[in-house]
């Protein structure tokens, strides 16, 4: 409970945001869930609670449903002050999910078979928001999650949003707690979505609390939520048994000890068992059998028919089970349902919840009717309810679930219920989406009249599977399709299932193996049609730069170009225009990538809506493209509008790259905050995505801003480039190196100068052709910062000199300020300051003529640091406040050591603060210019304990160079 007072008085900001309970089923996860929402209220809190069930794990977002479900439809009115908030906040939210998809009412609790908080008799209010059941769930109607004409269509818009409502609503209260129970049933896109709060929790007052089974719960939440252990952001709390006196004098007090011993002998101290032991007969005289189904079981033994069907309809619906369905599925004479219901509540094995509703004692069971229904009956039950709800205008995504447990073969009227249901989830729930496509091919007769349904089918599913991030299984269907469909087939299958399946492999890194299936597609007889060379051809350009150099698809892509302008398909030539721009902008030849994004942004503005609404990926390929151009006012904007796009209609991948586009503009031009929220969305995506290269693509820029907008010697950016660099691994495509590239600045600014050469030296390959040639300055002053701390001057002028000659040829002005850097460093490293002075000052005008704010900032405080004092004052003071108006706090960190005049005067602290005596000595040396060989001879070190000091120096100082930390030594040191 200490986690509530500090969320509510502001201190849980950088501690855990997620109590995650876990335990075997019935040990007390539920109770202690209910006692923290009891806690919560008490302090004023307001309370939303969900429960995912073991039958529908496929309703899209079911786990919210349920938890919003409390909340008062009048706080989400439009209106003034709060409510006005929690409107916009909450609309892409209820729309996302669907309101009330779910419908019916709310579970009773959960492990201990009380009845307590959550649905707290018949339409009960369960917390501070809502009350009985009122608003999204009457009826059990609504919306389907993820309508297709939803403006707002990805899943990941939902995540954003809800994190916005969670906290608008922690604002109309004094905090707010999410509990919610039987996590391991949850719904794919309900985890999708917790697993977003847990990474990025509300900026606001609020706790969730999760419960689930350790044993039942998959993988890929198990690591999202030790993920958040390991981070500081999750609180677990693992559940063992009751100890022998807790168990009997909470659960049964005043029984007659030698009884209790034996229960509690019997239970294990599962206060489920425990209870259910008791309940078998009223003098425990009866040995207790061996499983808990088996006990649970024993329950039912009395029930007379009618009572036995109702438990059965109460299973098989779940949270819908109303009187209105129920007497749909165990009909029977007037009044007979409500006496039977009566008589089951009184043995405890239902209870009754919101709005009417009824649902059985405990999760499992509810399994346990389920599973030991007779067959026959249950598909009928769930026929009927699937029947009922849609006569009661509920829509398809939760009539799926019912349909699908009715189907025992082919059923075209219960097929295009799923079918529905599958698209309708398609953008906000893949995952469930993929899951009804399966089922109807399951039961879809084989023979040829349904082979041609069958392979659409298996595109579709195949389109969901890559959007949730399961690729290899996307990738495997894909090839079943295409090994299927006739070369002749001229229904358009196969080019479509060859360029998705290609994109896929791209996707897995796997390069070589799409370039040859396309080629493969591209060269068979008879012929592709034109329409589909020409997205063959944009697929094969798009594997370069990655690891296929594009010269060597410079041709394909220009013959796809001609063919679309033979066609007058506007659409496809600025496709394959915004390829070349961008193949030509990474390998240097500006001029060609210059008219080349000239001229697809002039396509571009021609289109239809609608052709523009599939341009997102040529969008981002421009904005990159005017990035390596250094028009970075052209690239933002071409970011603006492919996002506009992408946040609409997706797919997912398109709108990362388009979050990361923009984030390069922002970051360059020294707007840092926005930045740093653009690379967390884009890394959000990339997980959900599953892709490696672009898991690491958005690591690896996201280290980049970090590294810039946090103080000198925080260590984040440099763990965020590790991760980067790992999840690269050994691939050794464009985005690969570029990890490795930021890993090497990231360990400069920790004081790691040798992990920062290797790493640089793992990007370039020997040939450096890792390096992206029209960046190639920006990545070699990083490798000349490495080796100059190394005091290997040779080597570094090698660098410098090549950095120069590079940036001659490309004549970027970013560059040429990155090649005088590299210069600055070796006059500086060599004494002579004066000189490296005026080559700073030179690299930061460059900088300011193509607007790269950031490093303008930055080299005006390298050359301030070395500068006269006039000279040096006023670099000091506008590099400052550069960095300071875009939020680099690194630069302001470092500038605040190197401040060229004193503020007023007062007792001088002792030379750099923070060093141990033999550091300072170091530093001194240092500033006598010794190299790190002479320093190690002076004092009867070895080179390496030289460099691991330099290396803890270079930390504390948050300077990266032995010119910088020259300079600071003298500022620091008094004159004789």
């Amino acid at each position: 409970m200490r986690l509530l007072d500090e969320v509510l008085a502001g201190r849980g900001t950088d501690g855990p945001r997620v109590v995650d309970l876990t335990g075997a089923a019935g040990i007390g996860k539920s109770r202690l869930l209910t006692e923290l929402c009891l806690r919560a209220r008490s302090r004023g809190m307001g309370v939303l609670r969900g429960r995912a069930t073991e039958y529908e794990r496929h309703t899209p977002y079911g786990l919210f449903t349920d938890a919003f479900a409390d909340l008062d439809p009048d706080l989400l009115r439009p209106g003034t002050g709060p409510a006005s908030t929690l409107a916009t906040a909450a609309s892409p939210v209820l729309r996302g999910i669907g309101e009330g998809a779910l419908g019916g009412g709310a579970a009773g609790d959960g492990d201990t078979g009380h009845g307590s908080g959550h649905g707290q008799g018949q339409g009960g209010r369960r917390d501070g928001f809502g009350g009985g059941g009122a608003g999204p769930r009457e009826g059990g109607a609504g919306r389907a999650g993820g309508e297709a004409a939803a403006p707002y269509t990805d899943r990941f818009a939902v995540h954003r949003a809800t994190a916005r409502l969670l906290a608008a609503l922690s604002r109309t209260g004094s905090g707010l707690l999410i509990a919610l129970d039987d996590l391991h049933w949850a719904d794919p896109a309900s985890l999708e979505l917790l697993d977003h709060l847990v990474r990025h929790p509300p900026h606001a007052p609020v706790l969730i609390a999760v419960a689930r089974r350790d044993r039942q719960t998959s993988a890929s939440l198990a690591a999202a939520l030790t993920r958040g252990v390991d981070t500081g952001a999750v609180l677990r709390l693992g559940l063992g048994p009751l100890p022998e006196r807790d168990c009997v004098e909470r659960l049964a007090p005043g029984l007659r000890p030698a009884r209790a011993a034996r229960l509690y002998a019997a239970s294990g101290g599962n206060p489920l068992y425990f209870l259910t032991l008791l309940q078998q007969d009223g003098t425990g005289a009866r040995s207790p059998l061996g499983g808990l189904g088996s006990l649970l079981l024993d329950e039912l033994t009395p029930l007379t028919p009618a009572q036995r069907r109702t438990v059965e309809a109460v299973a098989v619906l779940g949270d819908h089970a109303t009187p209105e369905l129920l007497a749909e599925l165990a009909p029977g004479p007037a009044g007979e349902l409500d006496a039977t219901l009566r008589a089951l509540a009184l043995r405890d094995l239902t209870r009754p919840g919101p709005a009417g509703s009824w649902t059985l004692r405990h999760p499992v069971l509810r399994t346990v009717v389920h599973e030991n229904a007779d067959h026959r009956s249950r598909i009928l039950m769930h026929r009927t309810a699937a029947e009922a709800l849609a006569r009661s205008g509920a829509p398809a995504p939760v009539r799926a679930h019912h349909v699908e447990q009715a189907l025992t073969g082919w059923d075209p009227a219960g097929a295009a219920v799923l079918l529905e249901a599958a698209a309708l989830a398609s953008a906000t729930a893949p995952a469930s989406s993929a899951h009804w496509l399966a089922a109807v091919l399951r039961v879809l007769p084989e023979g040829p009249r349904y082979a041609g349904q069958r392979l659409a089918l298996m595109l579709d599913r195949a389109r969901a599977l890559s959007v949730c991030g399961e690729l290899q299984a996307g990738r495997d269907l894909l090839a079943e399709v295409i090994d299927t469909v006739p070369p002749h087939d001229d229904s358009g299958l196969r080019p479509a299932a060859v360029t998705l399946c290609a994109s896929l492999e791209r996707h897995l890194g796997r390069y070589a193996r799409a370039e040859a299936l396309l080629r493969r597609e591209l060269s068979r007889s008879p012929a592709p049609p034109p329409s589909d060379l020409l997205a063959l051809g944009i697929e094969l350009g798009s594997s370069a730069p990655h690891s296929t150099p594009y010269p060597t698809v410079r041709a394909d892509v220009l013959r796809t170009r001609e063919l679309a302008r033979r066609l007058g398909d506007g659409a496809a030539e600025a496709d394959a225009l915004a390829l070349m721009a961008l193949g030509e902008a990474y390998e240097g030849g500006l001029d060609a990538a210059a008219r080349y994004a000239d001229r697809a942004d002039a396509l571009l503005e021609t289109l239809s809506d609608r052709d523009l609404a599939l341009r997102g990926e040529s969008r981002a390929r421009l904005s990159a493209a005017s990035f390596y151009l250094e028009r970075y006012g052209e690239a933002e904007r071409h970011a603006d509008r492919g996002l506009a796009l992408a946040r609409r209609v997706g797919p997912p991948h398109i709108l990362s790259h388009l979050l990361q586009c923009k984030a390069n503009v922002l970051m360059s031009t020294c707007r840092l905050h926005p930045a740093l929220e653009l690379v967390e969305e884009a890394e959000t995506i990339a997980r959900g995505i599953g892709s490696p290269d672009l898991l690491a693509l958005a690591l690896a820029n996201k280290a980049q801003v970090l590294l810039a907008s946090l103080p000198p010697g925080n260590p984040e950016s440099l763990a965020v480039a590790e991760e980067a660099a790992a999840v690269a691994g050994p691939r050794t495509s464009w985005w690969a190196s570029l990890a490795w590239c930021v890993l090497g600045f990231a360990a400069l600014f920790a004081g790691k100068p040798e992990r920062a050469r290797t790493a640089m030296l793992r990007a370039a390959r020997p040939d450096l052709s890792g390096l992206q040639p029209s960046m190639r300055p920006l990545f070699l002053e990083a490798l000349v910062t490495a080796t100059v701390a190394g005091g290997d001057l040779g080597s570094a002028d090698g660098w410098a000199a090549l950095a120069t000659a590079d940036a001659q040829r490309l004549g970027l002005p970013t560059q040429r300020a990155s090649a005088l850097r590299s210069t600055a460093q070796l006059l500086a490293a060599r004494g002579r300051t004066a000189e490296a002075a005026e080559a700073y000052a030179r690299a930061a005008g460059e900088a300011a003529r193509s607007g790269a704010t950031l490093w303008e900032a930055q080299s005006l405080l390298l050359g301030a640091s070395l500068a006269a004092d006039g000279p040096a004052e006023a670099m000091w003071h506008r590099g400052r406040g550069l960095a300071e108006s875009g939020g680099a706090h690194l630069l302001t960190g470092f500038a605040d050591l190197i401040r060229p005049t004193a503020p007023a005067p007062s007792p001088p602290p002792p030379p750099l603060p923070g060093l141990t005596p033999r550091e300072r000595e170091i530093s001194a040396l240092v500033a006598e210019g010794l190299t790190t060989a002479a320093i190690a001879a002076r004092l009867h070190l070895s080179p390496r304990t030289v460099d691991t000091h330099l290396s803890h120096i270079y930390r504390k100082t948050g300077v990266t160079t032995r010119s910088a930390l020259a300079a600071l030594t003298a500022r620091a040191t008094p004159a004789p």
